[in-house]
């Protein structure tokens, strides 16, 4: 007897060393330096780029909102973006200032889940908005006889709908696959947040190929609305070419140059950093990626659409 309870003594502790292996209570997020000097830089210059993204965006969505000329299709969809993306530098910027402040790389496991949920939600419904953006350029453009009938308010709402809609699926999927996952190579994520890819290399369970799976499904929706761009530019493009008038050529590229460049830099560096190999690029690389594609877009968009919009610049003269 005293054998059988010293051997189902060591079997408890044992399924305890077992699960503590596999339950992640808080993940160690990776730093830009382990130097003071410039954690306190990086906290200062994510300060002014957070502040700087938060007030151009805001700054867009007030003008159009104020501006009753710009209550249309193409400017409600702007603010929608703006949103989306004040929404996204917020999930990750604050906590990396935190924690570059505080001198501390912990994230909780929740906040860890809270990222997970909202950023590739707010990434996601962001690139449908640009694509349902291109479909509006479109009949803008190709179709301007029936345009207001084609984009009245009532489908203007479904779109936008559907573009948040979307961004919840995906990220739903996302999240509950990683609640699933159970974590035994360690709790360090190669990131200054909690990303997908970095999080799926500490998985051991079989919930790796049902995130995989995930992951594929989305970039094929991903493609799929892409060639649904490109479609619809080249129709634009072979319509602007027809147009006998240099003046009204320009002008109809010049409302669909910003829409490409923020699509651009969204595609590039969002597609770099989940379609390659896990262990392709360093560390330090990816945190640069990283950047390129959570960071700097909200801080660029405000000043892509200010600086190629006309009617954006004499609504900022007026409020000003």
């Amino acid at each position: 007897m005293g054998n059988l309870a010293a051997h189902q003594a060591g079997h408890n502790v044992l399924r305890k060393k077992m699960s503590n292996q596999t339950t992640v209570t808080e993940f160690l997020l990776l730093g830009f330096s382990e130097v003071r000097e410039l954690q306190i830089l990086h906290f200062v210059v994510f300060l002014v780029i957070y502040l700087a993204a938060l007030m151009g965006n805001l700054l867009i969505v007030t003008v159009i909102a104020l501006d009753r000329h710009l209550h249309t299709p193409m400017y409600v969809f702007l603010i929608n973006l703006s949103i989306l993306y004040i929404g996204s530098i917020s999930v990750t910027v604050p906590k990396s200032m935190d924690s570059s402040l505080m001198n501390t790389r912990s994230i909780s496991y929740a906040g860890c889940v809270t990222q997970v949920f909202f950023l590739p939600f707010l990434l996601g419904a962001d690139f449908f908005l640009l694509t349902v953006m291109a479909y509006d350029r479109d009949v803008a453009i190709c179709q301007l006889l029936h345009y207001e009938r084609v984009m009245n308010r009532g489908v203007c709402v479904q779109m936008a709908a559907g573009a948040w809609a979307s961004g919840v699926l995906s990220s739903a999927l996302h999240t509950g696959n990683m609640l699933a996952i159970s974590f035994c190579r360690g709790n360090t994520v190669d990131q200054f947040f909690c990303e997908i890819p970095q999080l799926l290399k500490l998985s051991c369970s079989d919930s790796y190929l049902t995130e995989t799976g995930v992951i594929v499904f989305i970039v094929g929706l991903v493609l799929c609305c892409f060639v649904f761009i490109i479609v619809s530019y080249v129709q634009i493009i072979s319509t602007v070419l027809r147009i006998p008038s240099e003046q009204g050529r320009h002008k109809a590229f010049s409302t669909c140059l910003p829409h490409l460049t923020v699509l651009s830099l969204l595609l590039c560096t969002g597609s770099f950093a989940y379609l390659k190999p896990f262990s392709s690029m360093t560390s330090r690389l990816d945190l640069m990626v990283a950047v390129f594609y959570s960071v700097l877009p909200p801080v660029m968009k405000p000043i892509i659409y200010s600086m190629r919009n006309k009617e954006i610049k004499a609504s900022l003269r007026k409020l000003t």
